[in-house]
């Protein structure tokens, strides 16, 4: 009986999981209209007040998704105002909901890694997670990695779809 060969570990290609570059911190929504009356309202004085009080140490170390979840007209210092609060505590803050929150974080990790480990080799870009990537992650991922990869697919090595190939 013949034995059964792994091709694909024995391959020369590189696998780049996004997945391991998802954050262990925990992903939280800030909602701004716990300080507007009635959840619409913005009063400056009790709205400075209020935040001044509140227990911000509880966002230590948590990414931050400042969002206002009511159809309130604010002023865009209120949200800068939040933030400097937030920020004290918080590993980053961004204005907007948890996938732009997400989107946000992939792109200063992508920022900071070095695909020169790549070059001239053939990559698989994993599709398949069991975390929350989001779609704009791997848009982010493949533009650097083109700079150094001989060729780039998406997907599992047993059904990887062609994306990128160096002329």
């Amino acid at each position: 009986m013949d034995e059964i060969v792994n091709k694909v570990a024995n391959s020369s290609l590189e696998v780049f999981d996004l997945e391991d570059y998802f954050p262990i911190e925990e992903l939280v929504v800030f909602d701004i209209s716990q300080f507007l009356f009635d959840g619409f309202l913005l009063k400056e004085k009790e709205f400075r007040a209020d935040l001044k009080a509140f227990n911000w140490d509880i966002y230590q170390n948590k990414y931050v998704a400042l969002t206002c979840t009511t159809d309130a007209i604010l002023p865009a210092w209120a949200f800068m105002l939040a933030s400097t609060y937030l920020q004290k505590n918080a590993k980053m803050v961004v204005q907007g909901n948890l996938n732009q929150l997400k989107i946000a974080i992939y792109q200063d990790i992508i920022a900071k890694i070095d695909f020169s480990v790549y070059q001239d080799k053939p990559v698989i870009i994993k599709g398949c997670s069991k975390k929350p990537i989001p779609e704009e992650a791997y848009v982010l991922a493949i533009q650097p990695m083109m700079k150094y990869a001989r060729s780039i697919m998406f997907g599992e090595a047993c059904s990887a779809v062609p994306m990128y190939k160096r002329k």
